[in-house]
């Protein structure tokens, strides 16, 4: 190599060696600032998976592991900058360095949110809230409830900021839900609170009690809830609704004066028609002398003579609306047609067409298709005609006068009501009683269908009117008691002395109409009164009445007129004792026309079945004498006038003993369950105890002669369908019949009736001693 080479090489190395060498420093640094770089996106994607990881399963992240990897990742972002700046070269280099670290950023951003959105105090500001209520002070519950809400909002504002649908989710479960809940815990307290703040800083209750009745209505329901909670907050408010209610009542109270009422009343018509034009004329005297009297029925409209048979009732409601009744309630025969088509839909154009509105506090209509489109279970002030309402309130020459409707729950035995169904009446009269005085109603008359002295075991006047205090009248019937002057029960069940009740009743068949007068003070209590029957027969027809009456009567007569073919060798009465116990009665004694009748079902019952040996016949069921002579088509439906088909039922002997247990435990009461027999005869002791009075029991057999029942043997019945299937309380009947040993032969008790008397041509029943009380053959 020549020597001017040589230089040439050395001076080029030198030079090379010397830029490697100040090349050196450069490198070193860039060295570490991508490590800075790289340090910082670590950290800041460890700040991310730190919370998201979790969260990302369902899992709440360690919120101190979370705050410090944002702090970590914080502190090397920062430092990763400063490198850059110090350390990044050139400023299109330290661009470069800063657009790297910039872009993973993200993770930070992320993590950071979690963290702003966490530190957002929600359970510092719960138990702020706790704090308060315990404390009871209403202002302090509301100012802490407010805190939370506005650090629910933020917590949500923040929330929404943070990534991840999952972790989002996460937080809310964890955060938001409870702390909404918490805040919600109290929004029934704090809506009384301030809708009483308004009644008691606007005087409203002084000034504007419309105003103050609408916040008290609307916030009952917010009452109710918290009325159920054990804190002092609770009590607190309660005790504040309770004073202002006091007020608000006091307020709004009604200023009752003392009142002069006349009652109308009528019970058990029974579709007796033929002296309406009389009842008319008793009704419209009364109504001339006091204008402001009340026309009121206590039931049984329905059934008992031909007049029901063939109009339904709908001739019933046309002279009812005529003498402008007020008001009626359900008896239990107005129940006889049953749920059918037929049935109900009858006793539905009854109601439709009246004038007037029914009650029945007892009875639910809702499951009738007939009747459920005219029954509300409402009280009303302004009620309409031809719907049925559980408490009304009618106004007499200025006060209100509440009233009640009562049925005997036996309806469900003694009659055909199908899916109507009856409530027991004392906690019914409790529950519309408390309805009226709740109105600001003081005077109260219970329109019932009990009975004046029925068997204590279901219902009646008497047991109403010392265990429920709040009644000031009973207006009867279905006991067909003639209370020629009223009854007070001024004694509750204990013996103590209470605010006198006021029974009346006005025996049947529109006989009499009763009238009680009763003065009442500004209080409600009865200071005098004065009761009397008013006999329809004394008073002359009233001429538009009986006018109409002739399109009726008319197809009536021409009923009754029809001839059986048989004659009446004497009278065959029906007799009802109307609360004499003393007296002979259908309802408890043998008699000649019961014996005829239940002859004819045992007769017509073998021509379908000539193992039929006994027929029973309920006393309830005979309606109507017969009178001697001819014997019309007429008469026998106005005796039997249900239209009870015919049927057989298998029973042994022990059980035709329980069946006539029943049908003499009430003796010497009248018991529309007391059987009337043919084939067979029995004694019975009234003395001993109810069921275990039968002493002797004889059936008749195939030659005619008695022997001993046995109470192992089975014996085929005859009797009606409505006592075969358990009416009047027959319940070992009922479960024969549920058994399938009950055959309903489909023939009307009437017609049985009718074609027997005309067989026999000749009619002259005798009493035999089929059924005898030996306690009073002892006596004699």
């Amino acid at each position: 190599m020549s020597k001017k080479k040589a230089i040439k090489f050395a001076t080029a190395s030198a030079i090379a060696v010397s830029a490697i060498a100040a090349a050196a420093p450069t490198q070193a640094a860039t060295n570490s600032v991508d490590q800075s770089i790289s340090s910082a996106i670590t950290k800041m994607k460890t700040a991310f998976h730190t919370y998201k990881q979790p969260a990302e399963k369902g899992q709440l992240p360690s919120l101190s592991k979370t705050r410090s990897a944002v702090k970590d990742a914080q502190k090397a972002y920062q430092s990763a900058v400063d490198a850059i700046n110090k350390k990044g070269g050139s400023k299109t280099k330290k661009a470069s360095y800063m657009k790297k670290l910039t872009n993973k950023k993200y993770y930070l951003e992320r993590a950071e949110k979690y963290v702003l959105a966490t530190n957002i105090n929600l359970k510092k500001a719960q138990a702020d809230l706790d704090t308060a209520i315990t404390s009871g002070k209403q202002k302090n519950v509301l100012k802490a409830q407010t805190a939370l809400h506005t650090k629910i909002a933020a917590f949500e504002k923040a929330t929404a900021k943070v990534y991840g649908p999952k972790v989002r989710a996460v937080l809310d479960k964890t955060y938001t839900v409870p702390a909404k809940a918490k805040a919600a815990s109290v929004n029934d307290e704090m809506a009384v609170y301030q809708a009483y703040k308004e009644i008691e800083s606007g005087k409203l209750i002084e000034t504007d009690l419309e105003k103050a009745g609408k916040i008290i209505t609307n916030t009952e329901k917010y009452v109710t809830a918290i009325s159920a909670k054990q804190t002092k907050l609770a009590a607190n408010l309660l005790a504040v609704v309770k004073k202002n209610k006091e007020l608000y009542e006091k307020a709004t109270a009604p200023k009752h004066n003392p009142l002069k009422l006349t009652l109308l009343h009528t019970n058990d018509t029974h579709a007796h028609l033929d002296n309406v034009a009389k009842r008319a004329t008793v009704v419209k005297e009364e109504r001339t002398a006091n204008p402001h009297t009340l026309l009121l029925d206590a039931g049984d409209v329905f059934s008992g003579t031909l007049y029901f048979n063939k109009f339904e009732g709908q001739a019933d409601v046309e002279f009812m609306n005529a003498m402008s009744y007020d008001l009626m309630t359900f008896g239990n025969h107005e129940f006889d047609l049953g749920s059918s088509p037929q049935g109900h839909a009858a006793l539905a154009s009854f109601i439709k067409a009246a004038k007037f509105p029914m009650i029945s506090s007892n009875v639910d209509f809702s499951k009738d298709a007939n009747l459920s489109p005219l029954y509300s279970d409402t009280l009303t002030m302004k009620p309409e005609n031809g719907k049925i309402y559980s408490e009304v309130v009618l106004n007499v020459e200025g006060e209100n006068v509440g009233f009640i409707g009562l049925t005997t729950e036996e309806t469900k035995d003694i009659s055909s009501p199908g899916s109507v169904a009856f409530e027991n009446y004392i906690e019914a009269a409790k529950k519309s009683v408390a309805a009226l005085e709740k109105q600001g109603v003081n005077k109260i008359v219970a329109l019932n269908h009990l009975g004046f002295d029925d068997n204590p075991a279901y219902d009646n006047d008497q047991i109403l009117a010392a265990a429920v205090s709040g009644i000031d009248v009973i207006i009867g019937g279905h006991s067909h008691t003639q209370l020629d002057k009223p009854v007070v029960i001024a004694k509750d069940n204990n013996g103590k002395e209470k605010d006198p009740t006021v029974i009346v009743q006005a025996y049947q068949y529109g006989d009499f109409v009763g009238k009680l007068n009763v003065n009442f003070d500004a209080e409600g209590k009865i200071l005098e009164h004065e009761g009397n029957l008013i006999k329809t027969s004394d008073k002359a027809d009233d001429p538009e009445v009986a006018k109409s009456l002739e399109k009726y009567s008319s197809v009536i007569k021409e009923l009754k007129a029809e001839s059986t073919g048989a004659t009446a060798v004497k009278a065959l009465t029906n007799p009802r004792t109307g609360g004499n116990n003393a007296l002979p009665s259908v309802r408890k004694n043998e008699t000649e026309l019961g014996n005829l009748i239940t002859d004819g079902m045992l007769d017509k019952a073998k021509e379908y079945n000539p193992e039929t040996v006994i027929a029973f016949q309920n006393g309830g069921g005979i309606r109507e004498a017969i009178n001697e002579g001819d014997i019309t088509v007429g008469e026998v439906l106005t005796t039997l006038p249900f239209g009870n088909t015919l049927a057989t039922m298998k029973l042994s002997g022990a059980e035709i003993k329980e069946a006539l247990e029943h049908s003499v435990s009430l003796e010497p009461l009248e018991n529309g369950g007391f059987l009337h027999v043919s084939g067979m005869k029995f004694t019975y002791d009234s003395t001993k105890p109810a069921g275990s009075r039968v002493q002797k029991m004889e059936v008749v057999g195939k030659n005619q002669t008695f022997s001993e029942l046995i109470p192992t043997a089975e014996y085929v019945v005859a009797t009606n369908a409505f006592t075969a299937k358990g009416g009047d309380g027959f319940d070992v009947f009922k479960k024969a019949y549920e058994a399938g040993r009950v055959t309903d032969l489909g023939l009307s008790d009437w017609e049985n009736l009718r074609d027997y008397a005309a067989k026999l041509k000749t009619v002259e029943p005798k009493i035999e001693g089929r059924i005898v009380d030996i306690s009073e053959t002892v006596t004699k």
